[in-house]
């Protein structure tokens, strides 16, 4: 015997019902998903657009703050030109103020000399260049070729010494 296939059956019926009632859910999931993927797109471009500005204005900073440390330097620059045009006792005594200008300008910036003379070697903060005999202990500094620096408690120029070797016997 044959089924008759025109009409539908109960099973084919609560089928269709069921996706008559599950249609409108569907939509708002559907419409839901739409919704957080349009605003993680947002957040994703807002996220972007901040990383780019941050670099801008990081920038913008760096640029700045060399700006306003070279107009110090500048001071300097013009003192040493004064001091090209003098003479004899005036001379030693502008290169002396020009000195200490240009250490005091280091100093607001948090640039100061490491101390390292009659101190032990540190290969931190000092570069040996030689090392000699003589009356101080060994591996104490005994003498500074070229100063070292410190920016905060960072190295930013080792000191060049020279390191004692003790007696030799």
């Amino acid at each position: 015997m044959k089924e008759d296939t025109s009409e539908p059956n109960e099973k084919q019926q609560d089928l269709a019902n069921e996706a008559d009632a599950a249609s409108p859910a569907l939509e708002d999931l559907q419409k839901a998903c739409d919704d957080l993927n349009s605003r993680y797109l947002r957040l994703a471009a807002d996220f972007d657009n901040y990383r780019k500005r941050m670099a801008r204005e990081l920038d913008a900073r760096t640029t700045f703050a060399i700006e306003d440390f070279a107009v110090e330097l500048l001071e300097v620059v013009d003192n040493f030109e004064r001091a090209e045009k003098a003479d004899g006792a005036s001379l030693t005594e502008g290169m002396e103020q020009i000195r200490k200008l240009f250490m005091t300008i280091l100093e607001r910036h948090g640039i100061g000399p490491i101390e390292c003379w009659n101190l032990p070697f540190d290969p931190e903060r000092h570069e040996a260049i030689a090392y000699v005999p003589s009356a101080a202990e060994e591996g104490t500094v005994i003498d500074e070729v070229v100063r070292g620096y410190c920016m905060q408690d960072k190295v930013i120029r080792c000191a060049k010494v020279v390191v004692s070797r003790g007696l030799e016997e």
